[in-house]
């Protein structure tokens, strides 16, 4: 089943980020070989693809996990939460309709 995971990044987040981002990337990619990633990216914290140092206010990572309890734990285990970017992660179900 996919399962979105939203996270919302603390205030200036944008350091802490590019510390941990190789890691992150690392184990989308890993998602990615796999087959079970479905859309992942930022938020930027402006109206602009480029926030520079405006940084980021979150995330979206919609995959593919056996359970609820699986994505949790993949979602615990990221590296920007081991850096401490993000202030609160939600992880639910999602059920795609469209395209």
């Amino acid at each position: 089943m996919l399962y979105a995971i939203i996270s919302t990044d603390i205030d200036n987040s944008l350091v802490l980020r590019q510390a941990a981002r190789p890691a992150h990337l690392l184990r989308l990619e890993q998602l990615v070989s796999e087959g079970r990633l479905l859309i992942a990216g930022p938020n930027p914290s402006i109206d602009n693809e480029d926030p520079g140092a405006a940084g980021f206010s979150g995330s979206l990572v919609v995959a593919e996990f056996p359970s609820l309890a699986a994505a949790q734990a993949w979602s615990d285990a990221d590296p920007y939460a081991a850096a401490g970017v993000y202030a609160q992660v939600t992880v639910k179900p999602f059920k795609k309709v469209l395209p």
